[in-house]
């Protein structure tokens, strides 16, 4: 806070340090970036990454022991997202990392680490992502590693019901490459050499290395990969080397010039262990730019290095320039003008995944990251337009062009249901989610109500170039569907029901006020039933498992801040509750000022895979702060 004893800020003067402060973050080029947090299985894993290939003589390494070091928690554990308790697969695979840091088994660190994780049940009940990366060093047997044949890559797109594209984009990038790994099943020797049989209850030797059947009908599955592993044995996996030639060609194509796979780190890995296992060449430019590209998504700091699992430059520019905005920075702002040249220049013009399914649509997206040509989204691309049609520059018309390029590619994205996915067109077999390899539950991309709402709140801002009346109605029947019996709409792209139903407010005040009052108001009251009393909002990650916690938690920035753009919405359609609820979110926000104009939240309040992988986002409780203290203003002053 600003001082102990001082009486907060007004809302004026918290909007002043708020600009001041972001404006000050501003890149010479125009855009905003700010890090990315995730857990530390991604630091983790580029240890083993850079052990496999040699390559980790020239990183620093003992920077990256003291951040995985750091991040233990009092238990022996390691986090999902903070306050967690402590996750077991993301505590073995920062053991993994410790040991090939040289870091003995003796070590006090270890040994509290072994502690959480055999208490646990130990190696066998990690997830399957961290038994490849064990399997990898030979900590793992490969028995235990599902079997995807290679021949899916030969899957015709028009007649076969399942091909590579109906997985999600992200599975999708970091699948492909790991047909040429599991085909091959390599063993790599590292130094130091190690052995984690420690982490096995009972012994690695007692271990039983299979897939855990669910009683259930995805066991056909199991009966499936232990027929694929037959044939593995036997070499009579059909189409093997023309499947690993796709797979090979596929991956090759799909590497930015930058070196980037996708704009992920896992994606990244992977296909750099699918060029070793191929026998390529660490100095092959292929390779050293991959190796290159993983060293960008790194954070330096005299003390500690770690990596992100991607980068937002294009996310948290287009949120900034609209908190900006929305707080009274003059639209024609010297740094408006140079976010929003910036963002017409990142724009899209490439064919990507998404077309495979798409036949309709003409490029015009935007992507998160830097460089990501193959999968814009449609998230990102719905809050670009709304930054830019806020901005105004001197000359409107290449402005105008990205708006119209960007709606007509968005709308030719809407999925059979109503609704919006983020990277592809009805990628919704939910049925994927059920193979043994897909345990995240993270297999496909089906349209949700998050996206869906930013679509239509963008829609709104728009008459000449918006969609026909048809998707509209589509897209609000969708929305209506899926409104939850308490009046919340779930999250998927942020914890959780706070955003969603935030989300869901502005987008159908904006675009049929009169019309869904009733929905809005069950809305509204369940925001205002899950206020804190210090006047926040707060979510915890958990409640993406157990839905009794939906909008429990302690209150943080971003979702206080999530609160009131939802209920600010319904006020300015006079729909009348307690205003005193948005006075007291207000309130929470100036009190919890930093004196530099910022706010600070250890919490994790965006989502990557429910209940598997979260995100903190260090703009999130700056700008979204921004924005509602200026709507909020803007509401006060036109009462």
């Amino acid at each position: 806070m600003q001082t102990l004893d001082s009486p907060p800020r007004t809302v004026s003067q918290a909007i002043q340090a708020s600009q001041d402060y972001l404006l000050s973050q501003q890149n010479d080029q125009g855009y905003w970036w700010a890090v990315l947090e995730s857990n530390v299985t991604m630091t983790a894993e580029v240890v083993l990454l850079h052990k496999i290939w040699g390559t980790d003589t020239t990183r620093p390494l003992g920077k990256m022991r003291r951040y995985i070091t750091n991040q233990q928690r009092d238990n022996g554990s390691w986090e999902l997202y903070f306050g967690d308790g402590g996750d077991l697969s993301t505590s073995i695979e920062a053991y993994m990392a410790l040991r090939l840091l040289g870091v003995e088994k003796s070590d006090p660190i270890l040994v509290r680490a072994r502690q959480f994780i055999l208490a646990q049940g130990g190696v066998t009940q990690a997830r399957i992502f961290t038994k490849f990366h064990l399997a990898l060093i030979g900590c793992f047997d490969w028995r235990g590693i599902p079997s995807i044949p290679p021949w899916i890559m030969l899957l015709p797109n028009e007649l076969s019901p399942v091909t590579i594209y109906e997985m999600s984009s992200w599975a999708r990038g970091s699948t492909v490459p790991l047909l040429i790994v599991f085909d091959r099943q390599p063993i790599w020797l590292v130094q130091p050499t190690i052995t984690l049989d420690e982490l096995y209850v009972g012994g690695y030797a007692n271990a039983r290395f299979e897939l855990p059947t669910k009683g259930d009908w995805s066991d056909i599955f199991l009966w499936a990969d232990q027929a694929f592993k037959v044939a593995e044995t036997l070499d009579l996996v059909p189409f093997r080397r023309e499947g690993i030639a796709a797979a090979e060609k596929w991956v090759l194509e799909r590497q930015e010039a930058t070196g980037d796979w996708g704009g992920i780190i896992p994606a990244m890995l992977n296909s750099l262990l699918a060029l070793k296992a191929m026998d390529y060449d660490a100095n092959d430019p292929i390779v050293a730019r991959g190796l290159a590209a993983v060293d960008q998504f790194g954070v330096e700091t005299d003390d500690e290095y770690w990596v992100q699992p991607c980068v937002s430059p294009v996310w948290d520019t287009a949120l900034v320039m609209r908190g900006l905005i929305d707080s009274g920075l003059a639209p024609d702002h010297p740094a408006m003008v140079r976010g929003a040249d910036w963002l017409i220049a990142q724009q899209i013009l490439d064919y990507g995944d998404w077309a495979v399914k798409n036949r309709r649509g003409a490029p015009g997206a935007w992507a998160f990251e830097f460089d990501n040509r193959f999968y814009p989204d449609v998230d990102d691309t719905a809050v670009v337009v709304m930054a830019l049609q806020a901005a105004k520059l001197p000359d409107e018309t290449l402005k105008t062009q990205a708006i119209e390029r960007a709606i007509k590619w968005v709308s030719t994205m809407q999925c059979k249901p109503g609704g919006w996915a983020a990277f592809d067109i009805d990628n919704d077999q939910e049925w994927l989610n059920d193979i043994p390899y897909g345990d995240l539950r993270a297999m496909i991309d089906p349209n949700t109500a998050d996206v869906t709402a930013r679509v239509l709140e963008m829609v709104a801002k728009f008459d000449a170039i918006g969609m026909d009346d048809t998707q509209i109605e589509r897209a609000l029947s969708y929305l209506m569907e899926e409104q939850e019996a308490d009046g919340s709409w779930f999250g998927r792209w942020g914890v959780n029901y706070i955003y969603g139903t935030s989300g869901v407010l502005a987008a159908l005040a904006s675009i049929a006020p009169d019309r869904f009052r009733a929905q809005i108001k069950r809305g509204v009251n369940w925001l205002l039933s899950v206020q804190n009393t210090d006047g926040g909002w707060g979510e915890t990650c958990e409640s993406y498992k157990d839905v009794s916690l939906k909008g429990q938690g302690d209150s943080t920035a971003s979702q206080t801040a999530w609160g009131v753009i939802g209920l600010l919405a319904a006020a300015e359609i006079d729909l009348v509750f307690d205003y005193g609820a948005i006075e007291s979110a207000v309130q929470w926000l100036l009190k919890t000022q930093l004196a530099a104009g910022t706010w600070d939240e250890d919490w994790f309040t965006g989502t990557g895979f429910p209940q598997h992988f979260y995100l903190k986002y260090h703009l999130y409780q700056q700008h979204f702060p921004l924005t509602a203290l200026g709507r909020y203003q803007r509401w006060q002053g036109s009462r």
